[in-house]
C-alpha cells in the first residue's frame, strides 16, 4: 500500500474513532494486520470464553490460530469441521453467554454507524446483546460515507461474494448481484444498524489500515 493511502486511512480512522466515542463505543486503529492481531489478542482476559462469529476478516488475519495458543481460553467455534448442524446451532446459542465475541462488520459509516446483514442472525444478535465484550475488526475497505452506501455495499457486494464463497444456490451466485431473492439458502435475512450503546465501551471497533474480508 502506498504512503498516500496509508495517510488517508489513518486520518479517516481517527475521525471515525471520535464518532464512535460519541456513540459510547470504543475505537482504535492499527495500520497493519499484524499489529491489529497482536493488539486484539492482548485484549482477551485469561480464562475467557471467546465466541467466533462468521467473519472472513478474522479468519484471513490468522487470528484464531493465536487464540488457540492462549492458556485457559475457551474458543466457542460453531464452524469447526465435522460437527453436526445441531452442534453448530448449540454453540451459537452458547456463544451468546461468552465473555468476548469477535467478528467484523459488513460496513462502517464515516460517522460511526455499524451496518450488518445476517443469514441466521446469531452474529448481529451477539453484537447487540449477550457477550460481555464485542470486538469488531474492520478493514478500511469497509468504510462508507453513509447508511445508504453502507446498505448498497452489503447487498451488492458483501452478500453476493459471501454467497459465492459458501457455494449456495442463490441467484446472486450466478449473476454477482442481489435480486432480492426468496431462496431458502438466502444469507441476507436480518439487518442491523448499531448507532450507539447503553453500555459504554462494550463494543470495541479495531480499524485496520489494510483490506480485510468482504
Amino acid at each position: 500500500m502506498d504512503t498516500h493511502q496509508m495517510l488517508w486511512n489513518e486520518k479517516v480512522a481517527k475521525d471515525i474513532i471520535k464518532h464512535l466515542e460519541k456513540r459510547r463505543m470504543e475505537g482504535t486503529y492499527a495500520p497493519t494486520i499484524a499489529q491489529a492481531r497482536k493488539e486484539i489478542v492482548a485484549m482477551i482476559p485469561e480464562g475467557a470464553t471467546v465466541f467466533q462469529c462468521g467473519s472472513m476478516t478474522t479468519v484471513d488475519m490468522g487470528f484464531w490460530e493465536d487464540i488457540a495458543k492462549l492458556a485457559g481460553v475457551e474458543h466457542i467455534d460453531p464452524y469447526e469441521p465435522g460437527i453436526s448442524p445441531e452442534e453448530s446451532l448449540a454453540r451459537r446459542r452458547n456463544g451468546m453467554k461468552a465473555d468476548v465475541m469477535i467478528s467484523s462488520s459488513n460496513a462502517i459509516t464515516l460517522d460511526g454507524k455499524l451496518v450488518n446483514l445476517d443469514g441466521m442472525g446469531n452474529r448481529v444478535a451477539a453484537m447487540i446483546f449477550g457477550p460481555k465484550k464485542v470486538i469488531l475488526v474492520i478493514g478500511m475497505n469497509k468504510v462508507v460515507p453513509d447508511l445508504e452506501s453502507a446498505m448498497a455495499r452489503v447487498k451488492n457486494y458483501a452478500g453476493p461474494v459471501n454467497a459465492v464463497r459458501l457455494g449456495i444456490n442463490t441467484p446472486c451466485v450466478e449473476t454477482g448481484l442481489c435480486s432480492d431473492c426468496r431462496s431458502p439458502q438466502r444469507i441476507c435475512n436480518m439487518w442491523s444498524i448499531i448507532e450507539g450503546h447503553m453500555i459504554k465501551g462494550r463494543i470495541h471497533v479495531k480499524l485496520v489500515g489494510q483490506n480485510l474480508g468482504y
